[in-house]
């Protein structure tokens, strides 16, 4: 964790652009003054808009996480009423259907016999992106934690109020291509921001917002 918060740190305040223009100074007097005054509100003003933008982001990404936490619950909540227990939809033929199953392993049912593990590293992730959230200044990283941060928590409520018990609960999976494992909404979500992640990570825009080539 303390990590993932040396690669997204980013100076809470930019360069403080009055300050540079007072040390140039001007002509004693007025002059002067007049600097010194436009350096003090720009001292003032800086912090507010650094604020305001990593606000806006912040925002973007919980706006995405709840998008992507909702669906998944409302699909789940359908599906549990309406397909389990019954035979399979087909939406194209053979290559895919809805299939509802319980899923007691990770993503496409992975590791079933580890729940527990999978449940506390979800719970992991979640609290690290709440974190990472407090310094971020870039809208395609928001978005792609947002992803993230919606997936998880879509998938760390089954786990938490399904049966067979609390920590232990199974995930509602429903969406079965041919050849492929059964998986939901959350597991999309989950797939989508990690794949955003690299691309953003392979073009050098880091979460503050700068851009590096190496």
């Amino acid at each position: 964790m303390a990590e993932a918060e040396r690669i997204i740190g980013t100076p809470d305040t930019p360069d403080d652009s009055g300050e540079q223009t007072a040390a140039a100074g001007g002509p004693a007097g007025s002059g002067a003054s007049a600097a010194a005054g436009a350096s003090g509100a720009g001292e003032q003003q800086a912090p507010a808009d650094v604020r305001g933008r990593r606000g806006r982001r912040i925002a973007v990404l919980f706006a995405v996480a709840a998008f992507a936490y909702v669906l998944d619950l409302i699909s789940k909540t359908l599906v549990v009423a309406k397909l389990e227990g019954h035979a399979p939809i087909k939406l194209l033929g053979e290559w895919l259907e809805l299939h509802a199953i319980r899923n007691p392993g990770a993503a496409f049912g992975v590791g079933a016999a580890f729940t527990i593990i999978f449940t506390l590293i979800a719970a992991a992730v979640i609290v690290v992106i709440m974190r990472l959230a407090r310094k971020l200044y870039s809208y395609p990283w928001a978005i792609a934690l947002g992803l993230l941060l919606g997936g998880a928590l879509g998938n760390l409520t089954d786990r938490i109020f399904r049966s067979p018990g609390i920590f232990e609960g199974e995930v509602v999976d429903f969406i079965a291509p041919k050849g492929f494992a059964v998986f939901n909404l959350a597991d999309s979500a989950i797939v989508c921001g990690g794949i955003l992640i690299v691309l953003l990570s392979f073009r050098g825009l880091d979460p503050d917002g700068t851009v590096h080539r190496d």
